[in-house]
C-alpha cells in the first residue's frame, strides 16, 4: 500500500509526539473554546486526529455522542488505538473522507489540514459529510510558521529544504468561497524558543514536521551545510534562545440550514 511522504513522517513521530505537542495541545484547546455555544452534537470526527488526544477531549465534552478519529498515517492511529481507545479511528485522507454525506455534526481539525495541498477539495468534503448546521473548525498554519529556520536554510545555501505554507489571504478567499458560513477566521503568530538548532531540528521531527511541504525532497546533510546552518540561526538568536514562529490560523465555519 503506498503511503504518502506526509503519513510516512508522521508514522515515524507517532510514539514520541505526546511528549513534543505542547503546542498543538494548546492550539487545540484556543479552538475547542470557539465552538458556537449552541452547537448540538450527535456525531464528530476529528480529521487529523494523530494519537487521539483531541478524541478524548471530545468524548469529554460531547459525552452522549459517537466520535471518530480520522489520520492518513497508520503509525498515528496504532499509537491512539494503543494509548486512548474508546474512539473509533480510520485511516483516510482528508480529500476523500469514508464519511456518508450530512452524517457529522461537528468536524474537528486542529493542525492537520496544513499538509493538505488542495485546501479547496478538503473544504467541499467537509460541506459534504457535515450536516445542515454542522460546523468546521480548523486550525492551521501559514506563511511565515518556520520564518527563521527557512531563512537560515537559505542563508546556508540549501534553499530546497524550505517548507512552504500557504498565505492566511488564501484561506480568506477559499472559506469565502466554501459555501460555508465564516463565523471565525483569524491568524495569530506563536513563538517558541529553544535552546540550539539541534533541540528546534528534534522537535520538528517529533511533531512530524520535517516533512516538506511543496518543497523538493532534500538529501543527506553534509557537515559544512549543517555548520553553516548553525551560524545562520545563531545570528538570529534572543534571549530567551533560537525563536521559531507558528503563523497558526484558526477557523469556525459553518453549513447553512
Amino acid at each position: 500500500m503506498f503511503e504518502s511522504p506526509v503519513a510516512r513522517a508522521f508514522s515515524a513521530a507517532a510514539q514520541q509526539y505526546d511528549s513534543e505537542a505542547v503546542l498543538q495541545r494548546e492550539v487545540g484547546h484556543t479552538l475547542l473554546s470557539l465552538l458556537p455555544a449552541d452547537l448540538l452534537v450527535h456525531n464528530w470526527l476529528d480529521l487529523g486526529c494523530g494519537t487521539g488526544y483531541f478524541c478524548q477531549q471530545l468524548q469529554q465534552r460531547f459525552v452522549q455522542a459517537a466520535g471518530i478519529g480520522l489520520d492518513i498515517a497508520p503509525g498515528m492511529l496504532q499509537q491512539a488505538r494503543a494509548v486512548r481507545p474508546g474512539t473509533h479511528y480510520l485511516c483516510g485522507d482528508a480529500v476523500a473522507l469514508p464519511l456518508a454525506s450530512e452524517s457529522q455534526d461537528l468536524i474537528f481539525s486542529s493542525l492537520a489540514l496544513q499538509w493538505c495541498s488542495d485546501f479547496a477539495a478538503v473544504l467541499s468534503e467537509v460541506r459534504r459529510a457535515l450536516k445542515p448546521g454542522g460546523v468546521l473548525a480548523f486550525s492551521s498554519l501559514a506563511t511565515g510558521t518556520l520564518q527563521e529556520l527557512n531563512q537560515s536554510w537559505q542563508t546556508a545555501g540549501n534553499s530546497n529544504r524550505v517548507n512552504r505554507f500557504r498565505d492566511f489571504s488564501e484561506y480568506q478567499q477559499l472559506c469565502e468561497a466554501s459555501g460555508m458560513q465564516v463565523l471565525h477566521l483569524e491568524c495569530q503568530p506563536i513563538l517558541q524558543h529553544y535552546s540550539d538548532v539541534r533541540s528546534v531540528t528534534r522537535h520538528l521531527r517529533g511533531i512530524g514536521a520535517q516533512h516538506l511541504q511543496r518543497g523538493e525532497r532534500p538529501g543527506l546533510l553534509g557537515r559544512g551545510t549543517y555548520q553553516r546552518l548553525q551560524q545562520a540561526y545563531e545570528n538570529l538568536r534572543q534571549p530567551q534562545g533560537l525563536p521559531v514562529t507558528w503563523q497558526v490560523v484558526t477557523g469556525v465555519l459553518r453549513l447553512g440550514h
